[in-house]
């Protein structure tokens, strides 16, 4: 397996937990999330309606993200890792900012953990696509420079 192609699963599985977590059991998520440690109750009142939308949106990216790891064609895994930014970004500069309900050790996990979220499709939006192409892709020049044969 292409490191491209695992990055995109590993956040798209990420991805998805987080998503049906939040979708599925909103409170346990808002009390719980990550594992017991409650970042989200921290952070202020529960809003079941904003905790699901937040699954929604988790779950509608994953699926993006398992497409271009299925795929893995350079347009559709740039596009789906800016997308993937458009949300880690701006969720990593408000957390950053926002870190004294928090100790050391979860602040510094939450950091880490959302700057990750940033560098992985980071990496994979502006890192050259791989030499060669998919199999795939060179069957199908292959019957194009043979004429179908």
């Amino acid at each position: 397996m292409s490191s491209r192609r695992a990055a995109l699963w590993l956040l798209a599985a990420v991805t998805v937990m987080v998503g049906a977590w939040a979708q599925f059991a909103p409170g346990s998520f808002y009390t719980s999330f990550p594992g017991g440690r409650a970042w989200v109750a921290a952070d202020g009142p529960y809003n079941e309606h904003l905790v699901r939308d937040v699954g929604g949106l988790n779950l509608a990216l994953a699926f993006l993200l398992a497409v271009a790891a299925v795929r893995l064609q350079p347009h559709v895994t740039r596009m789906v890792a800016v997308a993937a930014l458009i949300y880690a970004i701006p969720h990593l500069a408000y957390h950053a900012l926002h870190l004294e309900p928090y100790g050391v050790g979860d602040a510094i996990a939450i950091v880490v953990t959302l700057g990750l979220a940033v560098l992985v499709p980071c990496w994979l939006a502006i890192s050259p696509a791989p030499r060669g192409g998919s199999a795939s892709a060179k069957l199908r020049m292959r019957k194009v420079e043979t004429g179908g044969r």
